[in-house]
């Protein structure tokens, strides 16, 4: 039985458990605390800080290979393991464009692949350079840390250089933050596109998705993405495997895209790359039940060298909604209406503790009706959150 490695505790880490127990492959974790998600379900887990490469060493001894559910490892950790013969799927040179967002910007700009105007802030100077950066793209300006970021965190949308914005920027940069600017990108909606790839070289994509963001969070995701042309699905799945494999990705490669408006920067409706992840990624969770294979599924067999898996749908349409906490966190109580008002929907706990906003869970329906599915949806999550306060205005 081949033992695969996680770095990370979280609820990617818990959900490629269950994937595993079907395909007979041994899951390992490495998780920052006994309570984390993965740790309260994996049997294999080991506590321990996946940024000491002490603890990384230890708990690759034994495993078949090494992943992550997540991409905060050191790179120079991820490199010293495999100089010492630990096979890390995937490997530091491709994760590193996952990483930094300036590395990941400049490979896919040598690589003709569309992406927003970006540059490097100077620590020195950065309200003159944004300014600099504004008179030639105007503004807005996206501001991001090149390394951290995640739902939203390390994104400033910076307006001008008015007092609130102009403090921003000198607080970010007195802090030390790495900044890069990227050119606001006018754009209709946000797609995803998910594929896998093996050591081998075979590859697999799944249909493109449409993501709904608020606030920086994905809240919901309708696959396939409706009114998407096929000419630009099949455009979108061909760039992702494409950054897959000049990347060397083995695993998953999520591919985060703009679908630009009619006066974006492709004169009509076209592609703009925003973000890499390479591990399974929350515009995936759909898949559990709306694909023949999950894509946590798909990550064990890339990362294992197994063939890939059908990515054929199981429904006409399926709709993920994330589930967020909310100010009370016995969400357990409130299964029994959900469970009862809508059978068919099914509902993913993380194991997490409820905090407000955070990510604690999903829910998905499958059918051929996209406006109920995403009412449907849209309802178990809000009363898993709110319960019997929930109201229209929320």
């Amino acid at each position: 039985m081949p033992a695969v490695g996680m770095a990370g505790g979280g609820q990617l880490a818990r959900m490629t458990q269950q994937a595993a127990i079907a395909l007979g492959v041994r899951l390992r974790v490495l998780a920052g605390a006994a309570a984390d998600s993965a740790a309260t379900v994996v049997s294999d887990a080991r506590v321990g800080d996946d940024r000491s490469l002490d603890d990384l060493a230890a708990f690759a001894k034994g495993c078949d290979v090494v992943t992550f559910d997540h991409e905060h490892v050191p790179g120079a950790h991820i490199r010293e393991l495999e100089d010492a013969g630990v096979a890390c799927r995937p490997g530091s040179a491709a994760l590193a464009h996952a990483q930094d967002k300036l590395v990941m910007r400049e490979r896919l700009s040598e690589m003709g692949v569309p992406c927003p105007a970006y540059a490097h802030v100077p620590a020195e100077e950065p309200l003159a350079f944004l300014e600099e950066f504004a008179g030639e793209h105007g503004w807005p300006v996206v501001l991001k840390a090149t390394r951290g970021g995640y739902d939203g965190k390390g994104v400033w949308i910076v307006r001008g250089l008015g007092d609130e914005d102009a403090e921003t920027v000198r607080r970010l940069s007195a802090e030390g933050v790495d900044l890069m600017a990227e050119a606001h990108v006018p754009f209709r909606r946000e797609l995803a596109a998910l594929v896998a790839r093996s050591p081998y070289g075979q590859g697999a994509a799944y249909p493109i998705v449409e993501t709904v963001q608020e606030d920086g969070i994905c809240v919901e995701v309708l696959s396939p993405a409706p009114g998407l042309s096929r000419d630009l699905a099949a455009e979108a799945q061909s760039l992702a495997l494409r950054v897959a494999d000049e990347l060397g990705v083995v695993g998953l490669l999520a591919v985060e895209l703009f679908e630009t408006a009619p006066d974006g920067p492709s004169g009509g409706h076209g592609l703009v790359v925003n973000e890499l992840a390479m591990r399974p990624h929350n515009s995936g969770h759909w898949t559990i039940e709306g694909a023949r294979t999950s894509q946590f599924e798909q990550h064990l067999r890339a990362v294992l060298d197994l063939p890939l898996g059908s990515t054929e749908p199981t429904a006409p349409y399926t709709v993920m909604a994330n589930v967020l906490g909310g100010d009370d966190p016995d969400v357990y109580s409130r299964y029994i209406h959900v469970m009862a008002h809508d059978p068919a929907v099914k509902v993913h706990f993380y194991g997490k503790e409820v905090r407000p906003g955070r990510k604690i869970g999903h829910v998905t329906a499958l059918g051929g009706d996209l406006a109920e599915l995403r009412e449907r949806a849209r309802h178990a999550a809000d009363y898993l959150r709110w319960g019997p306060a929930m109201k229209e205005e929320r």
